[in-house]
């Protein structure tokens, strides 16, 4: 499945279209579910929309000559080895090493860079980040009301549209106004989350900000941290994990029987007696919800409360593969 898509060449290198291709990256294999490499000319774009509530996307866009660089000192990606047109996924982490949030960036240009995260989060993230600007010529805005974030299944080669890779798939950024691109029926979104969940690929809400350290969330395995970069905020923690200790609750994905939505930060139980956090959950394609949680990878030892875990009334789930390698 890996070498059908992503070629040789984009192993351990950084290459236009390729999300998070540093060379420096902790991946487990080859395989980056967020990467493709088809581009498509089409004079018409119809695309799923990811900007509407609830659980909607926003931009933020980093203007000025020091974006880069003052990216470089807040996120755990390298982001000034980002070529123009490159996409990587990145962690904003608080000095603790948890994960504020999760940012997918693609550099538009030498002096902007554009960062698509969930739209609850740009309120907090925006005047987080400003904080820190001092002396650098960089400004930051909100461009979540200008700017549409829809999910597509080509890329277009149409102007004023910044694509990042997504899977097999593809984020646009598109002008609200743009004449020729067009949303398709919201209902789609629950597809898009599915196939997001599918392929492993983890996401921070206000429920779960400062939840969970980097490695929880394979950001490690995801290409979105740069280990021989300079300092950001959270790095000695995230560093002090991935070389010194094994880190004991990873992402996972799981199957719940129909019930209500679990919603990020809730917990829920596996069949084996382990607690779970939810990170992000969809609609199943035949019923139920399909989502990604943290927990431990050990099973916990049984006991007169794990036995009776679906007579208590708590959510019990069944482990599905991810298509990238955990840490053994």
């Amino acid at each position: 499945m890996a070498a059908d898509l992503v070629s040789g060449a984009l192993a351990g290198t950084m290459s236009e279209g390729a999300f998070g291709t540093g060379a420096n990256s902790a991946r487990i294999g080859r395989f980056r579910p967020y990467e493709t490499l088809s581009k498509t000319k089409m004079s018409r774009v119809v695309g799923i929309d990811l900007s509407s509530p609830p659980d909607g996307l926003g931009v933020l866009a980093f203007r000025g000559a020091d974006a880069a660089k003052f990216l470089q000192g807040q996120l755990s990606a390298d982001i000034e080895k980002l070529g123009i047109g490159v996409s990587t996924l990145a962690g904003l982490h608080n000095p603790q090493g948890r994960v504020i949030a999760l940012l997918a960036l693609t550099r538009t240009a030498a002096d902007e860079v554009l960062a698509v995260l969930p739209r609850e989060l740009v309120a907090v993230i925006e005047p987080r980040l400003r904080k820190y600007i001092l002396r650098s010529k960089v400004r930051i805005e909100d461009l979540s009301e200008s700017v549409r974030v829809l999910g597509s299944v080509t890329a277009p080669s149409l102007p004023a549209i910044h694509q990042l890779p997504w899977a097999d798939r593809w984020m646009l950024l598109v002008p609200a106004d743009h004449p020729d691109v067009s949303a398709a029926e919201t209902t789609t979104r629950a597809h898009w989350d599915r196939a997001d969940i599918a392929a492993g690929l983890p996401q921070v809400y206000l429920p779960t900000s400062e939840t969970f350290v980097a490695q929880m969330l394979n950001l490690d395995l995801l290409g979105a941290i740069a280990f021989d970069k300079g300092c950001y905020t959270g790095q000695e923690v995230v560093a002090r994990a991935h070389y010194r200790g094994r880190v004991k609750r990873r992402l996972q994905r799981w199957h719940a029987p129909p019930g209500p939505e679990p919603r990020p930060g809730a917990s829920v139980r596996a069949a084996d007696g382990r607690t779970l956090t939810v990170v992000r959950a969809a609609v199943g394609e035949e019923s139920g919800w399909d989502l990604l949680a943290v927990g431990t990878f050990a099973a916990a030892e049984p006991s007169a409360e794990t036995a009776g875990v679906a007579e208590a009334g708590v959510v019990v789930v069944d482990p599905l593969p991810l298509p990238y390698s955990l840490p053994e």
